[in-house]
């Protein structure tokens, strides 16, 4: 602690440590979890939607519109991913996980380009590869913490 003056009126400094921009402690990567769940269910969706519409003809106002909207949650899911996975990079992650936890920037880069994939395409794979890449970070996160916590899968 430490005091200062400010226009002649004494303010007590108090130096405080937080491991993130707002210290409230609670950080899990479960909901970048339920994102990627739901970018890897969109993108099966209309992937099955493209295959029942080929005889049918797809540019019909009903397959226009479902597509639309499967695509719109794909993107705002794969967006909320990312963002999800960006806090827990930036803000809970420290240089002493560098050390203990191998591979955990390249792991949370990838992961962050395959959201930005899943967004633009419409990739089965990349919508996998984005599942495995925050299982893994999942499985970071909570050794990072020294817990056991199983991944389990809401679909």
């Amino acid at each position: 602690m430490k005091e200062t003056d400010l226009n002649n009126n004494k303010i007590l400094l108090i130096d405080g440590h937080a491991h993130c921009d707002g210290p409230c402690g609670v950080y899990d990567p479960a909901s970048a979890r339920v994102a990627a769940e739901a970018v890897q269910s969109m993108t099966k969706k209309m992937n099955a939607l493209e295959s029942t519409h080929v005889d049918s003809g797809s540019n019909s106002a009903s397959y226009i519109n479902t597509m639309s909207r499967y695509a719109a949650i794909k993107e705002e899911e794969a967006q909320k991913c990312k963002d999800e996975l960006l806090v827990l990079w930036t803000d809970f992650f420290k240089p002493q996980h560098l050390e203990s936890i191998p591979g955990l920037h390249d792991t949370f880069w990838q992961a962050a380009k395959l959201c930005s994939a899943c967004k633009v395409e419409v990739s089965e794979q990349h919508a996998q590869e984005l599942m495995d890449a925050v299982e893994d970070i999942h499985n970071m996160f909570w050794a990072a913490k020294g817990r056991e916590v199983p991944w389990i899968r809401a679909s």
